[in-house]
């Protein structure tokens, strides 16, 4: 593999056998064998019971993420990104960073020069921590880009500047409020809507950023249109990165009853069960939508959604114990929210009726998680063992109607 003149070797087991490819999420099969986990999903889900590889009969369908090897995988790729850095380090720039003496120039220019002048100030702000700290504490600048959102037009390039630069140095600004006025929070949409994917996601930190508190989580929530394209923006034909960063946001402003509700009549939940029932969403994307999947389940209209859906409440038990820890955590916490802490009956039969949900339960009993997963997966447990006394008193009953005949 060649890109540019850097030459990269890759090991042989970091390839999926079915695919060829480096694995993003590797799993193994009962036979030992590793795979990605959307090939070997693919592969199952087409009907196969066997193991590629091996052509071995599968007497379990079951997969296991491969933990050692996704460590591996990932350092490797760190390497990989780092030499790639380091080259690109060492070609030769054609950017001139300007020194700070010029950047103070620049600001005073901003309303004769615009595009130039917002262009080398991300060059500047990208360039070192310090100088974003030095954007952050310089006098009237912030000022001057708050008052440049306020009054900006449509021109969508110098406002993706504008958002670049605020990313850049959001964590060094003490006082956000000016982001939250209805011009500012306009231009962000105006960015979600039409922006690049790289301004997209540089809108979403900003959001999150300034979602400090339960005023503020509002602000944002109510802003005609801003709630509705964060949901948009969770639909599987997007970007990935996008969709993770809209995960981000959302559960970051999902706190105050009220914005849970809009996001429950804007159609939240069906979206995260379509992020959850596709075989090659990242381990990352499933844990934030299991965790605001979580915020939701403790509403009452969330949980109505939920309890309706045996599909959703079958996709969220499949999550346990396959993806990661957190997503598990997260999983069992729903599943016990809907099923015992509020005894949604519906969700209580789903549940029970899953495929090797017992199994999971039991194993979760046993295993190095939370004390609170543990005590969520013990009250699980019981629905099984009321539904199997259930059963057993109904055969009873039916067998004491046929007897006197």
């Amino acid at each position: 593999m060649r890109k540019d003149d850097l030459y990269i070797t890759i090991p042989s087991f970091f390839r999926c056998p079915i695919s060829l490819d480096v694995m993003k999420s590797p799993v193994s099969l009962c036979t030992g064998v590793t795979y990605d986990r959307a090939s070997i999903q693919r592969w199952l889900d087409s009907g196969n019971n066997t193991c590629p590889a091996t052509m071995q009969v599968l007497q379990s369908k079951e997969i296991v993420p491969n933990r050692n090897l996704q460590r591996l995988i990932q350092m490797w790729s760190d390497s990989v990104a780092r030499r790639q850095v380091d080259a690109e380090s060492a070609a030769p720039s054609s950017v001139v960073v300007p020194s700070q003496d010029q950047v103070k120039l620049l600001v005073k220019q901003l309303d004769k020069n615009c595009s130039s002048s917002l262009a080398k100030i991300v060059c500047f702000a990208g360039e070192s921590e310090e100088n974003r700290e030095f954007l952050a504490r310089m006098d009237g600048f912030l000022n001057a880009v708050f008052d440049f959102m306020r009054n900006a037009e449509s021109d969508i390039k110098l406002i993706e500047q504008v958002v670049s630069i605020l990313d850049l140095i959001q964590s060094k600004i003490q006082d956000k409020k000016p982001l939250l006025e209805s011009n500012c929070l306009s231009t962000i949409l105006l960015v979600l809507q039409r922006g690049t994917l790289d301004s997209q996601i540089q809108s979403l930190r900003l959001l999150e950023s300034i979602a400090i508190d339960g005023e503020s989580k509002l602000k944002i929530a109510e802003k005609e249109g801003l709630l509705l394209e964060l949901v948009n923006s969770l639909s599987k034909e997007k970007d990935e990165r996008l969709i993770e960063a809209s995960l981000s946001c959302l559960s970051a402003i999902t706190k105050p009853k009220r914005v849970k509700t809009k996001l429950i009549q804007y159609r939240t939940i069906p979206e995260l069960k379509n992020l959850l029932s596709e075989p090659n969403m990242s381990v990352s994307i499933i844990e934030k939508s299991l965790k605001l999947l979580e915020t939701l389940s403790f509403c009452k209209e969330g949980r109505v959604e939920i309890r309706h859906d045996s599909n959703l409440l079958q996709a969220i038990v499949q999550k346990v114990l396959k993806v990661s820890s957190k997503a598990t955590e997260h999983a069992v916490t729903v599943l016990w929210s809907v099923c015992c802490l509020f005894r949604e009956e519906k969700a209580q039969e789903a549940v029970v009726g899953c495929s090797n949900g017992l199994t999971k339960f039991l194993l979760l009993m046993q295993s190095d998680c939370s004390s609170a997963t543990r005590q969520m997966s013990a009250d699980l447990l019981k629905l099984f063992r009321v539904n199997s006394n259930s059963c057993l008193s109904s055969y009873d009953t039916k067998t004491t109607h046929i007897m006197p005949c």
